[in-house]
């Protein structure tokens, strides 16, 4: 069963007292043993409502930190929050090592709360799902003619929110650098934009609408037949937790380009299933687009790597027996 509680991802008091005083209640009247809650805003309203129901357990797992790009007044309610969070549950899960850290670092918690599950992650990957031999080469020239993308094109791809933290503004420029040496690329853009939070520069936004190497999908339900039918993942994000596409494309054979942030830099091994590259640097971008396109044997080796590496240290079942142990 379910019930509802509405919660908005900006900063909004009113709207957020509102909803803790409703969990609160509900929380009071069911009296569960367990609550568990993902992304800060639930964290912070859910841990606190628990906490004030004085609910046993209250679990909360840390799957990323948007005020590792705020700053000034924002960055310091963001860290009140994160620390109030942390205060009032029983048990803090950062899903990546770079999060364990980090979260020492700024003392948001003493380690004797924290846990990392496994090899980190959130929920791991169902490999039987996320799988490259469910997709016939027939079904991938006719999903690759349905968009308009040649079929002997090289195609770079992203999953996930077009925004100015997930480093678009550096992939387009970047991509469209390669174009004038490789004519016969495609960059696929599989997630919806989000003006209102984080927005893209214009040009940027320009590039996406003009370009028709530039294929925008808007979001979509199954991202697997776009990964199948791709090359390489491109992931140049400037934050994350421990990011499900990164594992979802790996799982798929696609090596990954990515920044050299927590998470990222936990999946992908540097020469061996994709390439680590500095955070917000579209040269390095650039470089490691141009490498796997021009070094066939480096872009077959990161390939051959992928699946595996996925399959050994992430498997969903493998997680979700040490998350029935931890509850």
């Amino acid at each position: 069963a379910t019930y509802h509680i509405k919660l908005t991802r900006k900063i909004t008091p009113l709207a957020d007292l509102k909803s803790l005083y409703k969990l609160y209640r509900f929380l009071k009247k069911e009296k569960p043993l367990i609550v568990h809650t993902h992304t800060p805003k639930a964290g912070i309203v859910g841990m606190a409502a628990a906490y004030f129901a004085k609910v046993p357990l209250r679990l909360h797992t840390v799957a990323g930190l948007p005020l590792m790009e705020a700053k000034g007044i924002k960055r310091k309610i963001l860290n009140t929050v994160e620390v109030l969070t942390y205060k009032c549950a029983s048990n803090v899960y950062p899903n990546s090592k770079g999060l364990y850290d980090f979260i020492i670092s700024e003392k948001f918690a003493k380690p004797i709360k924290l846990k990392i599950l496994g090899k980190g992650s959130s929920n791991g990957i169902d490999t039987t799902y996320f799988d490259p031999a469910l997709f016939t080469k027939d079904i991938l020239d006719a999903k690759k003619a349905s968009f308009g993308i040649a079929q002997n094109n090289f195609v770079f791809v992203f999953v996930g929110r077009l925004v100015k933290d997930k480093g678009i503004n550096e992939m387009v420029a970047s991509f469209q650098a390669i174009q004038k040496k490789h004519p016969k690329t495609t960059l696929l853009l599989v997630g919806p934009f989000e003006n209102d939070l984080n927005p893209l520069q214009d040009k940027t936004t320009k590039a996406i609408e003009s370009n028709s190497n530039i294929i925008h999908t808007g979001y979509q339900e199954d991202v697997r037949p776009f990964l199948a039918m791709s090359n390489v993942l491109v992931f140049p994000s400037y934050r994350e937790g421990f990011p499900n596409v990164v594992l979802q494309a790996a799982a798929m054979g696609l090596p990954s380009i990515v920044s050299d942030i927590n998470g990222c830099n936990e999946i992908i091994e540097d020469g061996y299933n994709g390439i680590v590259i500095p955070v917000k640097n579209q040269q390095s971008l650039y470089k490691a687009m141009l490498k796997v396109i021009e070094n066939k044997s480096l872009y077959e080796l990161l390939q051959k790597n992928s699946r595996t590496s996925v399959t050994t240290n992430y498997e969903r079942n493998n997680m979700w027996q040490l998350l029935l142990e931890e509850y």
